[in-house]
């Protein structure tokens, strides 16, 4: 078997990408300028442009052409990662009933690690109890009131402690948010946004999670969780043709980064 000898483009971009990643090349830094890279890497000027054009297909740079050129770092973030995943869910033609699906499968664990960290007190509920005020001044305006019931929720996994988990089901809850958003605004349009009676059942089922976080009782949260989650999300579940997952939410944050 003919084993793949990278190409000397690969390996000059993979030396830059180590040093992006290690911290060595900080975000907004300017790479050396090109001279002073092919002097470092002893390599022609196609080869280096290839080098760099690799990289800036991989987000971690932008070339900039013209007389002012050069190229600037950029260091990946959750919102390149997410907006990855968001592109590969949307090619494949993945449906928002699938997103729902496994978050009621992984947010209740995120809501769990909440419980066991033993800074919960004053990391994790202040921040919680913050958006709950937020969801009881907005219980009346409808769209308001779906997205801060929200923003409780994503917290939930922001707070886990767990990075993977944060990065991978913080996507899904923003392409679930996204969703949501549209339903309720719809909804509200139509006439058949839930009443204030359910919204009021919504604020207390968040208020025992807040409750079993600061009992530290992860197991009956995890149950709970799931249970509220199931009757909430079937609102905005589309009982049509499936709708398929776009990765526009992401734009706006990498706009952002």
């Amino acid at each position: 078997m003919q084993l793949h000898q990278p190409r000397v483009a690969e390996m000059v971009a993979a030396i830059l990408r180590d040093r992006i990643l290690s911290g060595e090349l900080k975000d907004g830094d300017a790479l050396p300028a090109q001279d002073e890279l092919l002097r470092e890497f002893e390599v022609s000027k196609p080869s280096l442009r290839e080098a760099l054009g690799i990289l800036e297909a991989e987000g971690l740079i932008t070339v900039q052409r013209g007389n002012r050129g050069g190229a600037v770092v950029h260091v990946p973030t959750p919102a390149h990662a997410a907006y990855m995943i968001g592109l590969v869910m949307q090619f494949r033609g993945i449906g928002y009933d699938d997103v729902g699906d496994a978050l009621k499968r992984l947010e209740p664990m995120c809501a769990a690690l909440c419980a066991t960290r033993e800074d919960r007190h004053t990391e994790v509920l202040p921040r919680l109890r913050l958006i709950h005020e937020q969801t009881l001044a907005a219980v009346e305006d409808e769209v308001e009131f779906t997205r801060v019931t929200r923003r409780f929720h994503q917290e939930l996994v922001q707070l886990c402690g767990n990075q993977t988990l944060i990065l991978v089901v913080g996507t899904l809850e923003t392409l679930w948010s996204s969703q949501e958003q549209q339903w309720a605004a719809r909804a509200s349009e139509s006439g058949d946004f839930p009443d204030v009676e359910r919204r009021e059942s919504g604020i207390r089922a968040h208020e025992r999670i807040m409750r079993l976080i600061e009992r530290g009782d992860a197991e009956a949260l995890e149950r709970f969780a799931r249970v509220h989650l199931d009757n909430t999300m079937r609102y905005a579940s589309n009982p049509g043709p499936v709708e398929v997952v776009s990765s526009n939410p992401f734009k706006t944050r990498l706009r952002r980064h």
